[in-house]
């Protein structure tokens, strides 16, 4: 897996990112390729924004912690058609020029933070993190959508 903490790898998002256009078309699922963008922003949102975001309940935040965390900061690829999260639905068309530059954006901030800003940091739904699993989410969430429409 990429480490998205490193000034080579986030470079390799951001080209495999610029090569999308607006007329770019998934390889499958419904989302159109500002949605996607728009999707992805989401997890940066969560960490950046999180005032954009109702935070999980307890039991909520229970249930994600005990069976949804293993499978998003763990190594194994998502499947295609996996289920998204309520408020990773993104059911309007998006401004696709202005949803790419704001991937773009989180990517070179959370690179240039680095390993270290990350390491036992808290997540909005899994709690604290090492730095491991956040490079896990964030790099397997975005391969998985930028193989998804294939760049």
């Amino acid at each position: 897996m990429q480490d998205i903490f490193n000034t080579k790898d986030a470079q390799n998002y951001i080209d495999r990112i610029n090569k999308l256009t607006p007329e770019t078309i998934g390889k499958w699922g419904k989302m159109t390729v500002d949605q996607m963008l728009a999707h992805c922003n989401v997890t940066y949102e969560m960490v950046y924004e999180p005032q954009k975001h109702r935070a999980p309940s307890g039991i909520a935040k229970f249930i994600l912690k005990k069976f949804v965390k293993p499978k998003v900061v763990g190594e194994k690829s998502y499947s295609q058609n996996s289920p998204t999260a309520p408020q990773f639905l993104i059911k309007e068309r998006q401004d696709f020029d202005l949803e790419k530059k704001r991937l773009i954006g989180f990517i070179q901030k959370t690179q240039q933070l680095g390993r270290e800003a990350f390491d036992g940091k808290e997540s909005f739904s899994f709690g604290k993190l090492t730095a491991q699993e956040w490079n896990n989410m964030f790099a397997k969430h975005l391969n998985h959508h930028l193989d998804q429409f294939g760049v």
